[in-house]
């Protein structure tokens, strides 16, 4: 069944022209400045495609933009999904899996997240290379997952070390701060407690968000080479922790935005 609506899924995007994308890209919150660089060809809200989930987040424009970006056909998702919102995780990741049915070879994704690692300040840019599912919950926990590969996917490595490398490269080629480190996903949608980010400083993890995960999770399933970068837009200090501000947090993901694009529109060239 669900196999099935995927398909259909893609058949009618293909048939919207969406044919031969290389790479796909998942835009954060207050992330969407990306699209600007795009040599847009196709546009599509969620809302007109079949069995496509609609993002409900206000600061996420939900749609499927396809074009040339760096020499690259990508397939962008301008808005995602997540688990507080009430998407169960096969909703979540559907875009994933959509993007992987149309042919994409490689999938880069951003978010914006909070700095637990005291030495990580708002602004700041976070290169995941591990990550800690705090949800509790897997996308690959279903009936009929394997249908898509093995649910027993690997979890060695589940970010390329590949991309990760020519990230890193040019990052110190253009003088981009790039911090490297373990993102823990938690459901949400509330911000964390005093004690909770105790805990995330135990368990040794430098950033907090809500999504990308499972994302990943559905990535390694499908064999898809991924990377993620969180623009770190608060500093979760619990012995100095102040009221948060939406307001601020998309402001500081507006003005460190423009470093994320410089290392995607890089990185694309070498994909």
């Amino acid at each position: 069944m669900k196999k099935q609506q995927l398909q259909e899924t893609i058949d009618f995007l293909r048939l919207k022209g969406i044919t031969t994308p290389e790479v796909g890209i998942v835009l954060g919150t207050g992330l969407g400045k990306l699209v600007a660089e795009i040599e847009i060809e196709k546009e599509i809200a969620y809302s007109d495609i079949p069995n496509f989930p609609v993002a409900t987040v206000e600061f996420h424009s939900g749609k499927l933009i396809y074009g040339i970006l760096s020499g690259k056909k990508v397939v962008v998702m301008a808005g995602r999904f997540h688990l507080y919102e009430g998407y169960n995780p096969w909703e979540v990741t559907y875009g994933i899996r959509t993007m992987h049915g149309l042919g994409i070879k490689n999938l880069l994704v951003s978010n914006a997240a909070g700095a637990i690692n005291l030495n990580y300040k708002k602004g700041d840019l976070m290169l995941i290379d591990d990550h800690i599912n705090l949800q509790g919950s897997s996308p690959l926990a279903f009936q009929g997952a394997s249908d898509f590969g093995t649910i027993f996917a690997d979890m060695l490595a589940p970010y390329s070390k590949e991309i990760n490398a020519k990230i890193t490269t040019i990052a110190k080629a253009h003088n981009i701060p790039l911090h490297q480190g373990v993102y823990a996903s938690v459901l949400g949608p509330q911000l964390e407690t005093r004690a909770e980010y105790r805990m995330l400083q135990i368990l040794e993890t430098d950033a907090v968000g809500m999504s990308t995960v499972p994302e990943v999770i559905v990535a390694k399933q499908l064999n898809l080479p991924c990377a993620a970068i969180s623009v770190l837009t608060d500093e979760c200090d619990p012995k100095n922790l102040q009221p948060v501000d939406i307001a601020e947090i998309i402001a500081i993901a507006g003005t460190a935005e423009p470093k994320m694009i410089v290392l995607f529109k890089e990185v694309l060239k070498q994909l």
